[in-house]
């Protein structure tokens, strides 16, 4: 009896062995596949991450190479960027990309990929106008007593008129008494609007800081314009109806520079306009527009003026390079016109309007001056000067 309950106890205890081995194995087992689904899914994970990074990467890239493509006049559709499988650095990731046109509109796809891993982000880009805002500075903006700014050429989409600054300097954008601004008032990334402006007239929009600076690249010089001979010094009455190249315009009282056709004006040094002399761009003629492209000064004495008989701002386009630091204006009366000056100060000090829009490096707009923005310089082309390309819509 005794030595069979003993058999009896000593099969127990290995049938329970062999249980509990069986499941330390199954455990095991179980314990080592989730390891390994996890290390799987961390390693999935991982490309997953690198082959996003690269992914986006790719379309900074894409944006970048196109605006460097953009500087290069005239435009051209048949050659846009594109990469394949470009390393991105510190990693095992790799991206591609290409830039298609579709109707009026360029799109970037860019593909990105690590391992198993691939991940895809497209974006439709808009050519940006240097003359989205009314006005814009990097530095102070001053608009003296009873100045007003507004915008005309709209429809029911165009968007609330802006005037902004870089700057975040402390009462750097001075809003005088009895003077109103028709729209918004935007300040340097990072700054304080309560700081930056000094409002003592009317804001009808909002004060905000940008998301970001405003980048003002610098204007380069048409090839076929520089390379023309110059002329020397204007010192008298003269009228152009072709692209020309002068070292300086010195212009006398009374005296008047015609722009009878479709003319772009390189002027190496700078432009003084005497009492009563004129700048007339003849409204007569359909052709008749005006690009000047300024390596130095514009000075306007009294009573001289910017006569564009069409009273369209798009047919008066002033570029300043970086070597123009000041441009003067004192028109006699209402001046249509797009300035852009990156490194300039721009005075408008008269009672006539400007119609049009005006980037500089600073600027300021006289007593009673009414400043129309033309809201259509919005609306750019990729052989425009100053232009960029930028993201209009994202989607992965």
């Amino acid at each position: 009896m005794k030595k069979t309950l003993q058999l009896k106890s000593a099969g127990s205890t290995l049938a329970m062995v062999m249980f509990l081995v069986a499941f330390s194995t199954v455990l095991g087992v179980a314990v080592l596949a989730m390891g390994m689904q996890q290390r799987i899914f961390a390693v999935r994970t991982g490309e997953e991450i690198e082959a996003r990074c690269a992914a986006d990467a790719g379309l900074t890239k894409a944006l970048y190479d196109i605006n460097q493509k953009l500087k290069t006049k005239p435009w051209n559709d048949s050659t846009l960027p594109s990469a394949t499988n470009a390393a991105l650095p510190a990693c095992d990731a790799v991206y591609s990309y290409t830039i298609t046109k579709s109707g009026s509109d360029y799109v970037i796809t860019s593909t990105g990929t690590c391992g198993q891993a691939q991940k895809q982000v497209t974006c439709t880009l808009v050519v940006d106008s240097p003359f989205d805002f009314a006005i814009f500075g990097n530095g102070y903006l001053w608009l003296a007593n009873g100045s007003t700014v507004d915008q005309y050429n709209t429809d029911p989409y165009t968007p609330t008129l802006k005037i902004g600054t870089n700057t975040t300097i402390k009462g750097w954008v001075q809003i005088a008494a009895d003077s109103q601004i028709n729209g918004d008032v935007v300040v340097g990334f990072g700054g304080d609007p309560a700081d930056v402006i000094k409002n003592q007239g009317t804001i009808t929009g909002i004060q905000y800081a940008m998301s970001e600076p405003e980048i003002l690249p610098s204007i380069t010089v048409p090839a076929s314009l520089d390379a023309l001979p110059s002329s020397g010094t204007m010192k008298k009455n003269t009228t152009l109806t072709k692209s020309a190249k002068y070292n300086k315009i010195d212009l006398g009282n009374n005296e008047t520079l015609t722009i009878d056709g479709d003319v772009s004006l390189y002027v190496t040094d700078k432009i003084t306009l005497g009492n009563q002399a004129e700048i007339t761009i003849v409204g007569t003629n359909p052709e008749a527009s005006l690009k000047l492209y300024l390596g130095g000064d514009l000075k306007c004495d009294n009573g001289s003026n910017i006569n564009n008989q069409t009273k369209d701002p798009h047919k008066v386009l002033i570029y300043g390079l970086d070597t123009c630091t000041k441009i003067s204006l004192m028109n006699s009366s209402a001046f249509y016109g797009a300035i852009y000056a990156p490194k300039a100060e721009v005075i408008n000090d008269n009672f006539a309007a400007t119609y049009g829009s005006v980037t500089a490096d600073c600027f300021s707009l006289g007593n009673k001056a009414p400043f129309h923005y033309d809201a259509s310089l919005r609306k750019a082309t990729v052989n425009d000067e100053a232009v960029h390309f930028a993201v209009k819509r994202w989607s992965e």
